[in-house]
């Protein structure tokens, strides 16, 4: 009770003929530009992400490694 193949020919030719290859074909490149910059933008927000992160577990390293500096006893001859 599906859409058989025959009707979605039907329906392609339809719109081949209402619309034209050229701007049939001009439509397909533009989605096409379109989804490219979408996946490309996703990847960029990822990556900052990522790098956000990792400065983050940085950042958080570094007070404990001076605190682990401050408590080190000192030594005394050098006093």
């Amino acid at each position: 009770m599906g859409i058989s193949i025959w009707q979605l020919l039907i329906v392609l030719g339809i719109v081949i003929l209402l619309f034209g290859t050229k701007k049939l074909r001009n439509i397909g490149s533009d989605l096409g530009g379109a989804i490219r910059g979408f996946k490309k933008s996703m990847s960029d927000e990822d990556s900052k992400a990522e790098n956000q992160e990792s400065l983050d577990g940085k950042e958080e390293e570094q007070p404990q490694q001076q605190a682990a500096a401050e408590e080190k006893p000192r030594d005394k001859s050098h006093s």
